[in-house]
């Protein structure tokens, strides 16, 4: 059997929002260990769904945001999830209870996109002003500001070894710091257009980008080379994100896509089709068979995506 024949869509949830969902996260709770969706929407709404018996159930309904949620995040633990909105306001949430626990103002401008630190103590946002502020989990308060002394922070990861985070801007440079002493460390070019999504490989050594320019490309972090350039989407590619295993990662795209890599050789090897609007994010669950996307069609799609060698 085709290893394409083998990736299938399991459920949808249509009208999930009232607006374009531009934003979802997916993290097993070490608490209860109930699987959890974050999705963050045009609509100024943050929703927990979860997943269970292969279907949706939604948790909590979270308002506040005054403007539409661009940017959402999971903890490591699965018990805290993050929104970042049009309003430049980033607020952090109890998972369980639906609570908002802390409002951290990341003006002037709007915040567009956020990540917690793998340790969970931080929070990261990227700004209009090309810096990355991190923001202390516990206090709320802005604790470290990483200067790139560039454009627009559209997209931003920290490698989940803790050491590095990278940023992708409007201008298609990509900047990696080193977490401890705050420094740049590479500056990397490549894409001409702006950089939508930017993930590292579970062990760090990779990092994949997605950009305006329709093209998704690899980099060896270590030595800062270009290791690949990946064609196939028809439109932006909006958002990139690496599976557990280490070997495949899944993006999406404005052509309405979500597409499955194999990160070795470079090949795609499965893309789904059923959204009928742009989809803005795509994003594994933690042992990596399983794929949610969200779109501007207002819909989650959730896909089988068997794990496989090769």
């Amino acid at each position: 059997m085709a290893a394409s024949q083998l990736y299938s869509i399991i459920f949808k949830q249509e009208q999930a929002h009232e607006d374009s969902i531009w934003s979802c996260a997916w993290r097993q709770n070490e608490r209860d260990r109930s699987e959890n969706i974050v999705t963050g929407g045009i609509d100024d709404m943050v929703k927990i769904w979860r997943w269970s018996d292969d279907k949706l159930d939604l948790r909590h309904e979270l308002e506040g945001h005054q403007l539409g949620v661009v940017s959402v995040d999971l903890n490591q633990a699965g018990t805290l999830a993050a929104s970042s909105s049009l309003d430049s306001h980033v607020r952090v949430w109890d998972v369980e209870t639906g609570k908002c626990i802390k409002s951290m103002d990341a003006g002037p401008v709007d915040a567009w996109t956020l990540a917690f630190s793998p340790n969970s103590q931080f929070l990261a946002s990227g700004s209009h002003s090309g810096k990355i502020n991190m923001f202390g989990v516990d206090t709320g308060r802005k604790e470290q500001s990483l200067d790139t002394r560039g454009k627009f922070t559209l997209s931003l990861a920290f490698s989940p070894d803790g050491r590095h985070i990278a940023c992708g801007a409007i201008d298609g440079i990509i900047n990696v710091f080193d977490i401890e002493s705050g420094k740049l460390i590479h500056t990397l070019e490549g894409h001409a257009m702006p950089i939508r999504s930017l993930c590292f490989s579970p062990d760090s050594q990779l990092l994949v980008t997605g950009s305006d320019d329709n093209q998704i490309k690899i980099y060896d972090v270590q030595h800062a080379n270009l290791a690949g350039t990946l064609s196939g989407h028809g439109s932006w590619v909006l958002s990139v994100d690496f599976c557990p295993d280490n070997t495949h990662f899944v993006s999406s795209s404005s052509d309405k896509t979500v597409k499955i890599w194999n990160a070795g050789s470079r090949q795609c090897v499965h893309t789904f089709y059923d959204h009928t609007d742009q989809v803005w994010g795509a994003r594994y669950n933690h042992d990596g068979s399983k794929i949610v996307s969200v779109s501007d069609d207002k819909a989650i799609h959730v896909y089988d995506s068997p794990l496989m060698s090769g």
